[in-house]
């Protein structure tokens, strides 16, 4: 049974047996769980008193009191918090309007008049309890479901800032950390950031949930040494970052930078097996980075691309020139993208030459970036830029076009034995569409593909040497010439070549250039000629600029060339006026 509490404040305790009275003779009728419990304040400051002791579900209040009148009380009532929502039924003898309003405006629930009338009491009394009850359970789920949307919140701000596999703070939390620490006026500060090296060999070969473990088992170690002045989060999938709190000197972050790759010098056992880990750091001081925290993880982030440039394990300080270069790096990307959309690269065409007859024998296809403001960009500035972005794909295809193009109209023109050598990057040949990409500008242009070579560098097919015969073999079968370039200055690749159904070899510009400083690289292109020779393909000498390094090759029966000797790389109209120039003084 429910016990309803009742404070009763009036200055005439006959009233509070009449109301005892009543609530005995009426209890039980309408709710046989409820029973009465009745407080009495003989006065308004009485009853304010008892609130906290009697806790009431309802107070009823006599209006006509000396004193501190029932107006009065039940303002006063109202403006606590805690007992805003107790009902107040004001009894009155007053049975005026303006009576009644004076009460309602004094934040009464209810009123009823003197002298009190049982059935009215107990019916009004209720009422107000059922409106209570309601309200009382209304605040309950309010509150509960107050509760519920602080801890989602907090769920969703710990899914923010933190890392849900590690445990430690992600990216976020680390920025939130680091703004909080400037805005402190900390400026000590160092930052490391861990990259591991080849992580997704790890999760390629064992799997992602060996990956995960790998991970948590990284975290573990490098929690261990934490300090109170460190901070650890993961901001990447295989990128952890330390910050340091008090750290001045490089000394002093090179010490740290130590006893961080220490704890890589032992394996990490995930399950039973045993997996070494490699890294490599970027790190940045307080003093050499923009005081804003998204600009100081910038330039860690910075750092740290620049030691993965130096191979794994690479280390490597931040400095201020490096954003600029990654600003420049960034403006370089956007601007090839916009190039290609814009049309702005165009092929040069350098001359291959019989060195023999000294006459052409077809051209290497080169692409060349005519940008609207600066000019005619050098190949070495963008290109990396294309590879690293994967814009070589597109921009590739763009020049084998340009070049079946021309070819195909110099062929029109009477020059029928020219061949076109044109370049594939190492993400062309990786490219699933390359052969059908080929095959529709072979058809839209017209070309005869036995007069196409596509030159192909020794680690593009090494990389993968049985998928690189299949798609060499597969060119092949459509008339298509295999050339590989630089040959001898990347794998050790001899031992494949004569699988590989390959048509030409072109030996590097150093191993020329060599021959004629100080002849040490003669058994290098002698080697060379010997066995293409044998297994009776072509070969191109690049970067001929001398006589003396034409004689040299002359001389070992060297087929080809190429090189600043005979021409630089030209557009098809410039050398167009070249071969008239050279007929006209013939």
């Amino acid at each position: 049974m429910q016990s309803i509490s009742i404070l009763v404040i009036d200055d005439d305790p006959t009233n509070l047996e009449v109301v005892e009275t009543i609530l005995m003779a009426h209890e039980g009728r309408w709710n046989s769980d409820l029973s009465y419990q009745l407080h009495y304040a003989s006065s308004g400051p009485m009853g304010i008193d008892q609130l906290a002791t009697c806790n009431p579900h309802l107070v009823l209040l006599d209006v006509m009191m000396p004193g501190m009148d029932g107006i009065e009380v039940c303002q006063r009532i109202k403006a606590m918090p805690q007992w805003q929502t107790v009902p107040i039924i004001m009894a009155t003898a007053l049975n005026q309007k303006q009576d009644m309003a004076r009460c309602l405006a004094a934040g009464a629930d209810d009123f009823i008049s003197k002298p009190l009338n049982g059935i009215e009491l107990s019916a009004r009394i209720q009422t107000m309890l059922r409106i209570y009850e309601q309200q009382r359970r209304l605040a309950n789920f309010n509150a509960q479901l107050e509760a519920k949307v602080q801890d989602r919140t907090a769920e969703l701000r710990r899914m923010i800032v933190q890392d849900t596999l590690t445990g430690l703070p992600n990216r976020a939390g680390l920025l939130e950390n680091l703004q909080a620490q400037l805005a402190a006026g900390e400026t000590a500060l160092a930052l490391v950031q861990l990259d591991l090296d080849d992580f997704q060999l790890v999760n390629d070969s064992l799997g992602y949930d060996v990956g995960n473990q790998f991970l948590l088992a990284i975290a573990e170690r490098l929690k261990a040494h934490l300090q109170p002045q460190d901070q650890l989060a993961r901001v990447g999938e295989d990128e952890f970052c330390w910050l340091r709190l008090g750290v001045t000197t490089q000394a002093e972050m090179d010490s740290l930078v130590a006893r961080l790759l220490n704890c890589f010098q032992q394996p990490f056992m995930v399950g039973e097996l045993e997996i070494y880990a490699s890294v490599c750091v970027g790190t940045v001081l307080g003093e050499d980075s923009d005081q804003a925290a998204e600009a100081f993880l910038q330039a860690s982030d910075t750092a740290t691309y620049h030691a993965k440039k130096h191979g794994r394990g690479g280390v490597q300080r931040f400095e201020r020139v490096m954003h600029q270069a990654s600003l420049n790096r960034l403006t370089l990307e956007n601007d090839l993208q916009r190039a290609l959309e814009r049309q702005e690269f165009v092929t040069y065409y350098q001359p291959i030459v019989d060195l023999q007859t000294q006459q052409f024998a077809g051209f290497e296809a080169l692409v060349r970036w005519q940008h609207p403001e600066r000019g005619m960009v050098s190949p070495g500035e963008f290109i990396p830029c294309m590879e690293a972005t994967g814009l070589i794909v597109p921009v590739g295809m763009v020049v084998l076009q340009q070049a079946c193009e021309q070819l195909h109209r110099w062929h029109q023109q009477g020059h029928a034995h020219w061949t076109m050598s044109v370049n594939l990057s190492v993400r062309q040949f990786a490219c699933p569409t390359l052969v059908q990409d080929i095959d529709r500008i072979v058809a839209l242009t017209g070309v005869n593909p036995a007069y196409l070579k596509l030159e192909i560098t020794e680690s593009a097919i090494m990389d993968n040497a049985e998928a690189a015969i299949a798609i060499t073999q597969e060119l092949r079968s459509r008339g298509i010439q295999i050339s590989i370039d630089d040959f001898g200055t990347g794998y050790s690749s001899l031992g494949y070549l004569h699988r590989f159904p390959v048509d030409a070899l072109k030996i590097d510009r150093s191993f020329v250039v060599a021959m004629e400083v100080n002849g040490s690289d003669y058994p290098v292109v002698d080697t060379i000629l010997a066995l293409s020779h044998q297994l009776k393909i072509a070969v191109i000498a690049e970067g001929i600029e001398t006589q003396q390094q034409l004689e040299l090759l002359q001389g070992r029966d060297c087929q080809y060339g190429q090189g600043y000797l005979f021409s630089r790389p030209l557009s098809a109209a410039d050398l167009e006026t070249l071969l008239k120039a050279t007929v006209n003084s013939g």
